[in-house]
């Protein structure tokens, strides 16, 4: 399939085409473009003819003609659009994927798994299965058997290792709730709200463990339980508005939830209320909002990159132990934060 195919379909440039398809990091103008452009590839099973590029560089790959289809399940959340994190991370793994010469296959949901679950208990796989599953974020464990016997080989990606019984590339959430937290600490501190899943997970965990090490008092009150949304940031900060006695600072679990704290801290009646906002992630948005985002930085195209290369390996037979590839976030420090005034 050709890029003038896909041109003419998309009503575009094939030069356009190219930049968006073999660019890493290109942002077409129109967002909307961008995404036809990657639908029809997949819908025509667009491949770049790597074996013409290695023809002409003079070099030879006996792998250059394998091509594997690769589906994707969010495990946490029901559409893209309900985490910028793994919307992002999801447009990464196409470019790899593709860079890969392989095809990306169905998006899937936890609803559409378990559907798939409930039709198929008396089949022992999929008809045409693909050839992985890449899974976005933690597997609930009582769907993992069910996954294994449709998908001959997994891997993970997730900011948290899970320990199952699949490949992961992580990077570990509670050290780097540990790092935000130092650096909120060190800004002078004390009353530090969080805002985010608080249910045993890790970045919550680590943001316990950094003030018990600081001798802080865990102050439940500032803790506020939510599924990491914007809207949901939006509303824990109304309620941090109506405390009498509030943070100085504010630890969201994620960026989509600073992005709807500092959207109510604009909107809000408080003006002079202008508490320190960390979060974890680093999307596009952190970079492009007002105030500019402090947040640690996931290092989401090595995550994509690493996640493809260890599922071909498996798939190829290069490896049978499971594969655990740690990660490390970078604290990128901006405007949200500042010193303590109190």
């Amino acid at each position: 399939m050709s890029l003038k195919e896909i041109a003419r379909n998309c009503g575009t440039s094939v030069a356009t085409v190219s930049r968006v398809l073999n660019q890493p990091d290109y942002r077409c103008a129109d967002p909307a473009l961008q995404e036809r452009i990657w639908e029809m590839a997949e819908k025509l099973r667009y491949m770049p003819n790597t074996a013409a590029r290695q023809l002409k560089n003079g070099k030879t790959d006996a792998a250059a003609g394998d091509t594997y289809t690769v589906d994707v399940l969010l495990t946490r959340f029901q559409s893209l659009e309900d985490d910028c994190f793994f919307k992002e991370l999801y447009g990464i793994l196409r470019e790899e994927l593709l860079a890969q010469r392989c095809h990306m296959g169905a998006l899937l949901s936890l609803t559409d798994m378990l559907a798939r679950s409930r039709h198929l208990e008396s089949q022992s796989r999929l008809a045409q299965n693909p050839d992985g599953l890449i899974l976005l974020g933690k597997c609930p464990p009582d769907l993992l058997p069910f996954l294994k016997k449709q998908y001959a080989h997994i891997i993970g990606i997730d900011r948290n290792p899970t320990g199952f019984d699949y490949d992961e590339v992580f990077c570990d959430g509670q050290r780097a709730a540990e790092t935000v937290m130092e650096y909120l600490i060190s800004l002078g501190h004390k009353r530090i709200a969080y805002i985010g899943d608080c249910s045993y997970e890790a970045r919550y965990i680590g943001y316990h463990q950094s003030l018990l090490a600081h001798k802080l008092p865990l102050n439940y009150a500032m803790v506020y339980q939510t599924g990491q949304t914007r809207r949901e940031g939006s509303l824990a900060t109304r309620r941090i508005l109506e405390e009498t006695v509030r943070p100085t600072a504010i630890f969201c679990a994620n960026d989509s939830t600073a992005l709807g704290v500092l959207d109510e801290l604009k909107a809000g009646r408080r003006k002079k209320y202008r508490p320190s906002v960390i979060s974890i992630d680093n999307i596009r948005e952190a970079q492009e909002c007002t105030p500019l985002l402090t947040t640690m930085d996931i290092p989401k195209r090595e995550m994509a990159h690493y996640a493809v290369l260890v599922l071909l390996d498996r798939i190829r037979g290069g490896h049978r132990e499971h594969v655990r590839i740690e990660l490390p976030g970078k604290l990128i420090v901006r405007e949200s934060c500042g010193y303590c005034a109190e």
